[in-house]
């Protein structure tokens, strides 16, 4: 049976995170932004944020352990249930004061994902899920679009900016959703995005080269709303290699055939 309690700490660990955000949004001291790798920074707000997601699990669950985007893997080796953190999903963002970002938490026990939370500080937007319990944004529930294919689609996506030797194949398929669909919209947040699928704003999305901390929340969300997320070639191997369509049913059937002319799952 899966925890009451998993959720409420879920949600108040990711609003810890979000309050340091906050307190750092569009006043980040200087020094304070690395770059990890090419065009992939972290900042100060990023590493405060999960010290405080942590520490506030840590909290209720002593037992835990927890995978974090910046701090790897920690807390109890072996541990029954597994933090999937993702304490500032879109930092590029934040680093130059767009206003799309979020604060994504989630529990996975026995490699299912149970609880998740995905907080938007900046919009007072809380998606919450419980496995079986349903979807919801602030308390209401939310379905994801009634949207039956991608023609006409609101679709959203992220680009392979880790990955640019990829950017041919990315903007062929890019090219075929564009055509189809009433419209593309890339915000750099995929935690986000996939929370705004969910609640049926977007109809579906696609990405290549994701980690658990991005997709962990918003693929609960996006089930318990009644939609799916799967690899390119359909399954759950975007676990393993992180390259992912969501939406509603129709739209997700629609995204996997069109990346079927062109993508192999092993190759990207």
């Amino acid at each position: 049976m899966i925890s009451q309690d998993l959720l409420p700490a879920a949600v108040a660990a990711a609003k810890a995170g979000g309050e340091v955000l906050l307190a750092n949004w569009r006043r980040l001291p200087s020094g304070s932004v690395a770059e990890k790798e090419k065009n992939d920074f972290v900042t100060f707000a990023d590493r405060e944020s999960e010290a405080r997601i942590v520490e506030t699990i840590r909290e209720r669950f002593p037992q835990d352990a927890f995978l974090g985007e910046e701090g790897g893997a920690s807390g109890v080796a072996g541990a029954a249930r597994t933090w999937i953190i993702d304490p500032l999903d879109g930092t590029s963002n934040f680093i130059s004061g767009f206003p799309f970002w979020c604060v994504s938490v989630a529990a996975r026990e026995r490699g299912e994902i149970v609880a998740g939370a995905v907080w938007d500080p900046l919009h007072g937007e809380l998606y919450t899920a419980a496995r079986g319990a349903g979807a919801f944004r602030n308390g209401s529930p939310i379905r994801v679009s009634g949207r039956s294919g991608v023609e006409g689609a609101f679709v959203a996506t992220g680009f392979p900016f880790r990955y640019r030797e990829q950017i041919d194949l990315y903007l062929t398929l890019f090219k075929d959703v564009f055509l189809a669909a009433r419209a593309v919209r890339r915000a750099g947040s995929a935690a986000l995005d996939l929370a705004m699928v969910a609640a049926g704003v977007f109809d579906g999305f696609f990405e290549f080269h994701l980690a658990p901390w991005d997709i962990a929340a918003g693929a609960l969300l996006i089930e318990e709303a009644g939609g799916e997320l799967t690899a390119f070639e359909g399954g759950q191997r975007h676990w393993e290699r992180g390259n992912i369509v969501a939406g509603t049913r129709g739209v997700a059937e629609g995204l996997r055939r069109i990346a079927a002319k062109h993508l192999v799952e092993d190759r990207i």
